[in-house]
């Protein structure tokens, strides 16, 4: 019965917490799929950023177009996103 106390509150964190990497690593998969396509294709910049845009919003990630950065250089697409996100934890708000 003493481990309850513990392990309820990190089962907590982890319930909230998780959901947030996840989307993020998704996230990035989205970003590394469009770099790769980005370099066999024409699609300018601003098709590309529309598209992670879009995919930030089913993510439920705050990523606004301002965030996010797509530069071509001839043949190779370079592209990051610099947001965070907000974790409201009990007795502990955190920023991912």
């Amino acid at each position: 019965m003493t481990v309850l106390p513990v392990v309820v509150p990190l089962y907590l964190v982890a319930w909230i917490v998780l959901p947030v990497y996840y989307n993020s690593y998704q996230f990035q998969d989205a970003i590394d799929t469009e770099a790769k396509l980005g370099s066999y294709s024409t699609r300018p910049e601003v098709e590309i950023q529309d598209t992670l845009l879009r995919k930030a919003r089913e993510l439920d990630l705050p990523v606004k177009s301002e965030q996010l950065h797509v530069v071509r250089d001839g043949n190779e697409v370079s592209i990051w996103a610099e947001y965070t996100v907000h974790v409201d934890l009990p007795l502990y708000p955190l920023d991912l």
